[in-house]
């Protein structure tokens, strides 16, 4: 879709297309003693499977952000990269359908684009992901091509990710503009230290308790290791480092919203059976920030990030469960979050 003015939101970042293939073989298992995955599914090696049906959607954080707030009605354009291929067209297509903004999406001819194999666990929506990434590793953002939006929604970066974030700053300095951050885990992992130190320049800040818990071992003195479990400290602590309003998630406990006076709780709400938990947190992400920018409160936001999860993970895939306007009215208001302080 293309607009002759500039959108109110321009979220920057990864795109691709998923296919999920949901399956009730493999077995899952505990590894206690492997810190950074704790549970693991095997299969034989070797072995085939057949799986009954399988799903395609879109996905990477910005293309879904993008798409959770043209549903809510929002003016979004996507910031991202795809190649000169089918993969390419199909995202394409799926982005002007859905009412995204995409003369901001560079193609490169000689670039694969990003793809994505899932398996999903049937009984429980759990999924394990096995991605390819090409096209987005060039990612270049020029501050100039970024003039006129109202916000920057920035989620994982990748190429020259330091520049690219680099270029986002003096966008937003240089426009005026306000910046919604969603680090990546793996900018995070590369260099907290530098997504920590930019905290100050955030207007919302959106991610799960262990990327929060991972940005707060840069400060100094270091947090003990109960403070770090402790998400009120968290949500503090972020707050006094300059962020203006949090959304923080941590999977099926649900989500902590905080706004430098208000701190709010709220437990996971599913109108449905959960299928697939892939698209879960851009859908949280889309709500609260969509609601955000409707000038809703802090618990009327929280409880619109939980309502839109709640619907996503009914389907495969981070899109077809997104919520409308009226449909996240209705949802939003048989949810109740907790004020904690």
């Amino acid at each position: 879709m293309w607009f002759h003015k500039s959108p109110e939101v321009i979220c920057i970042g990864s795109s691709s297309k998923d296919i999920f293939f949901p399956t009730d073989e493999g077995i899952i298992f505990e590894t206690p003693d492997d810190i950074t995955a704790k549970e693991k599914i095997a299969f034989e090696l070797g072995g085939k499977y057949r799986v009954a049906d399988r799903y395609e959607a879109i996905g990477g954080v910005a293309a879904n952000v993008a798409c959770g707030l043209a549903r809510l009605g929002r003016s979004v354009a996507t910031y991202s990269c795809i190649g000169g291929d089918e993969i390419g067209r199909y995202i394409m297509h799926e982005l002007d359908r859905i009412g995204v903004v995409t003369d901001l999406l560079t193609t490169y001819p000689d670039a694969k684009t990003d793809l994505s194999a899932i398996i999903v666990v049937m009984e429980t929506g759990e999924r394990t992901i096995f991605h390819n990434r090409d096209a987005n590793e060039r990612l270049v953002v020029e501050s100039s091509r970024l003039k006129g939006a109202e916000w920057l929604f920035v989620s994982a970066l990748n190429g020259d990710w330091h520049a690219n974030l680099l270029a986002i700053r003096e966008a937003k300095k240089q426009y005026g503009q306000k910046l919604a951050l969603n680090p990546g885990q793996h900018n995070i992992r590369e260099d907290a230290k530098y997504i920590f130190e930019m905290l100050p320049e955030v207007d919302v800040l959106l991610l799960n308790k262990d990327e929060a818990i991972e940005l707060l071992m840069q400060s100094s003195p270091r947090p003990t290791d109960d403070e770090l479990n402790d998400e009120a400290f968290l949500l503090r602590s972020l707050a006094r480092h300059g962020v203006k309003m949090i959304g923080m998630t941590d999977g099926k406990r649900g989500a902590w919203g905080y706004d430098g006076t208000e701190l709010w709780y709220c437990p996971i709400h599913t109108r449905t059976t959960v299928v697939d938990s892939t698209g879960a947190g851009d859908a949280f992400g889309s709500g609260f920030f969509g609601a955000h920018l409707a000038g809703r409160t802090l618990p009327e936001a929280l409880a619109c990030g939980i309502a839109n999860s709640g619907s996503v993970v009914g389907e495969y895939g981070a899109i077809e469960g997104l919520l409308d306007e009226p449909t996240m009215e209705t949802m939003r208001k048989s949810i109740a979050p907790e004020r904690l302080g």
